[in-house]
Formats: C-alpha cells, structure tokens, sequence
C-alpha cells in the first residue's frame, strides 16, 4: 500500500479515505493519532493490526464539537459537561458510560465506557467534519514505540501499512491527552496524566484522584497507556534523577561496561558532559517542564540514528505537567532509575 503525505489543503482527499474505510493519521495539539471511522468496526479493526496493538486496550473516540457526544453516551455528568466547556478542544480525554451498540467492541474493548475527546487542531476538527463520523485515534505509531510528534516519524512507523498522514508540522504538547474516568461522576479518577493537569480539572469540578495502580496481565484496562510497555526506542532507557556527580557516575558505570551512551537532558547538563557521550538530544533549557515535555518523544526517537545502545534521560519533580513526563519516562525506561 502506498501512504501518501496530505498537506493541509487535502483535507477532503484525506477524508474520501476515511470514508472508504481507510487509514489516515492525523494531527493534534498532543501527537499524531491514527484515524478511522470509529463506526466502522472493520476500519477499526485495521488500526490494530497496522500498529500491532493488544486487542484489548480501548481506543479513544474524537469528535468535532461538544454536542456530538451525547448521541453515544448514556448520561452526560454536570462535572464532564463543566469541563468540557473549560477545556475543549484541549488535550483532555473524558471517560462515559457508553450507548448499547453506539460502537463496535474493537473500540470499547468490550468494555461498558468509551474515551472520547475534542483535539484542538483546526485540521483534524476539519477532517472530523468532512469524514461525517467520529474518528478512533490512537497515537500513530507501532505499539510500544515513543508516540510520534511529527508526520515523519508516523511515515517512518507505518509506511505501507496506512493510506496517509494529514501533515500539520510537528505537535505542541508533545505529551498524550489527560485521560480522567467519569463514569462515577461522585469520584473523578485521572487514568492516565497529560498536559491537562489535577489543579486545571480541580480549578473546574473541584477533587478529581489519580489512579497509580498497576494493571494486571489478565485486567483489561480502562484507558490506553495503562498497562503495556509504552514508549520505547529500540536502546535501553536508564533514568537519571541528581545533580552532575550523579550523571559523571552513570555515564563511567555504563561506559565500563561497553556501553555508547546517548545524553537526554536540559541544555546545562549537556554543555557540561557532551564530550563524555556518543549522542546528545536537548531537552530545552533547565527547568522548563514544558520544554522537556515537547521534546521526550523526539528526544527517544532521535537516539535510533545514532550510535548510541544506551540512554540516560533526565527525571523531572512529578508535580504538575512533570506528573505526565515521569508517566511517560518511567514506562519507557521500564521504571529503571540509575541508582
């Protein structure tokens, strides 16, 4: 199959696909995510085996505008519609007790709740429109792999298996939507951490929890990111959490041990050990949460070109937006912290 880069002003070519059950990757504010007809069981079905995902992890819906949700849900909590209105389109993914038959288990992963979200990118929300459907869209890259942040990487992943990449540059957040269950509307619960952080939804509904439990091998889990290893280039990830003696420590340990090591770090760390390294990728300027942020999933991506067989990335305070970076670093380095 060809996979053919659509600019922004083929929006209806991209969407023509969708309509005849194809595959398109699209835009927005977090990552690329992978499209089809969320009605269509059997496009949905191709999302799975195009990125060799378990079957039994659900798949976010996205929609266009806030009204378009209700058709698909059984009730509409006050607190979801507060933050709906505060915050869509944004990078947040909101959890309802889902209609009989509103989609295909292949979505819902025989669960009773659907994930669904308004992506803020006047692209996508344009694609959503012209296809006349809602779109399932996980991020758009093979299972397992750091999500991508450009159409590139998404051509690099899924050249051949998908009909297209709506190409918009490269994201903003960098960083997968805020997931928070609705379905008890008495106990928000956020499933998985974003962009969109516990004081943003708390500003609105007031207490919302996090869920930190581990999903076992045989739970089916309520929301993507929650169970399998994510986000993981082909080299081994070590965190790092400590100031310069720490870092001059890892690096001697692991190159003693034959390793060529690739540095991700803030731009302070790397202008004072890049010379001790096979491969550096910035991660901004010290202290920018935001920053690092952008760049994790770039930064994980960029090692494989190199010569690097190690990385040592940079932890961050889990406060706020650190919260979603550490959830992100820890699955990819395996919770392996350099000690």
């Amino acid at each position: 199959m060809e996979t053919i880069i659509y600019q922004p002003s083929e929006v209806l070519k991209a969407a023509l696909k969708l309509k005849q059950g194809e595959l398109i990757s699209f835009p927005t504010e977090t990552v690329y995510g992978l499209g089809a007809d969320a009605t269509n069981e059997a496009a949905v079905k191709k999302v799975y085996s195009a990125k060799g995902r378990p079957s039994d992890n659900p798949l976010i819906v996205h929609v266009a505008a806030i009204d378009e949700v209700e058709q698909y849900i059984k009730e509409m909590p006050e607190k979801a519609m507060k933050l709906m209105n505060a915050f869509w389109p944004g990078p947040l993914t909101i959890i309802f007790k889902v209609k009989e038959d509103a989609f295909g288990p292949t979505v819902t992963a025989g669960l009773e709740s659907v994930a669904m979200r308004m992506p803020n990118n006047e692209l996508t929300l344009q694609l959503i429109r012209e296809t006349g459907k809602p779109l399932v869209g996980p991020s758009a890259n093979t299972s397992g792999k750091p999500s991508p942040t450009t159409a590139k990487h998404v051509f690099h992943d899924l050249k051949g298996k998908i009909a297209g990449v709506l190409d918009d540059g490269e994201t903003g957040v960098g960083l997968e939507s805020t997931v928070l269950d609705m379905t008890d509307a008495d106990r928000p619960m956020i499933l998985r951490p974003g962009a969109m952080t516990k004081e943003d939804l708390e500003s609105v509904i007031g207490p919302v929890f996090i869920d930190r439990h581990l999903v076992s091998s045989d739970e089916v889990p309520k929301a993507p990111g929650m169970k399998y290893k994510h986000y993981s280039p082909n080299e081994p990830v070590v965190i790092v959490d400590g100031e310069r003696n720490l870092w001059e420590k890892a690096i001697k340990t692991y190159k003693e041990q034959g390793e060529k090591i690739g540095l991700l770090a803030n731009e302070a760390i790397l202008a004072e050990l890049k010379d001790e390294v096979s491969a550096v990728y910035s991660l901004g300027e010290k202290n920018s949460i935001q920053e690092a942020s952008k760049g994790l999933y770039s930064g994980l991506r960029y090692f494989e070109s190199t010569d690097a067989t190690l990385i040592l990335a940079e932890a961050y305070e889990q406060i706020g937006l650190g919260e979603a970076y550490m959830n992100r670093l820890k699955k990819a380095a395996g919770n392996h912290f350099f000690e």
